[in-house]
């Protein structure tokens, strides 16, 4: 199996000197993001960010605000985001409840403390599996963790193995350890990373139809050279 010729590290420069330095465009509080991943669907930055902006302007996000608007105003103003607003607003009602009457309000406290236990409880919200969850924790800057991001596992197993393996979670733990093997355990490391290589997962390396032809790391790429034989 072809095996790439460069190092994450390197792959990251190269990245950034392509796309530039990237900032998350969804908010990092924990509670908020958890909002805003209900703000859209299907769940995209372009789509909850409208659904998250309209949300803001017309009830406002707080646990209270969420809590005393109607389901048909809350949902009103997620159309913005997309299909399905009267069950995205139901949920919005769910996850403020929670907020308010398990944590006081403050999910950001309900984290500190060992990461099992930070896991269960972003969880149980919903649409939040374990690759929401480490980017919560990730962004929300309670733990340096090497999450990947939940589309783009196929970056880092095709430029380093060659291809995927048939299973999600295989392509997900795979790019984990690597990151965690080789991008330092700081938060700046690891959210450049992740912003970086989601950024190349959606604009070049995509699921399907990759465009190999576009791509800066395609002479460095296992993936490439074992497509192009």
């Amino acid at each position: 199996m072809p095996q790439a010729r460069i190092t994450i590290p390197e792959l990251l420069d190269q990245l950034e000197k392509f796309y530039g330095t990237q900032e998350p465009c969804w908010p990092v509080d924990p509670y908020e993001f958890i909002v805003w991943w209900q703000c859209g669907y299907p769940a995209s930055d372009a789509a909850c960010t409208k659904g998250w902006d309209k949300l803001k302007s017309e009830v406002g996000i707080e646990p209270g605000n969420l809590l005393a608007g109607t389901p048909r105003k809350l949902a009103s103003a997620l159309k913005a985001g997309g299909m399905v607003p009267e069950l995205r607003a139901l949920r919005l009602k769910e996850i403020a409840m929670r907020v308010k009457d398990e944590f006081g309000g403050d999910l950001r406290l309900s984290l500190a403390g060992p990461l099992s236990a930070a896991r269960k409880t972003l969880k149980k919200f919903p649409g939040i599996a374990d690759p929401g969850a480490d980017r919560i924790l990730l962004f929300g800057g309670i733990a340096p963790i090497a999450a990947v991001p939940s589309n783009c596992t196929q970056v880092l197993v095709r430029v380093l193995f060659g291809q995927e393996d048939k299973s999600y979670g295989a392509n997900y733990r795979n790019a984990q350890s690597a990151i965690a093997a080789t991008v330092p355990e700081t938060f700046d490391a690891r959210t450049r990373a992740y912003l970086l290589l989601k950024q190349h997962g959606q604009e070049v390396c995509k699921r399907t139809k990759p465009r190999c032809d576009q791509c800066p790391i395609s002479s460095d790429c296992a993936f490439f050279a074992r497509h192009r034989t």
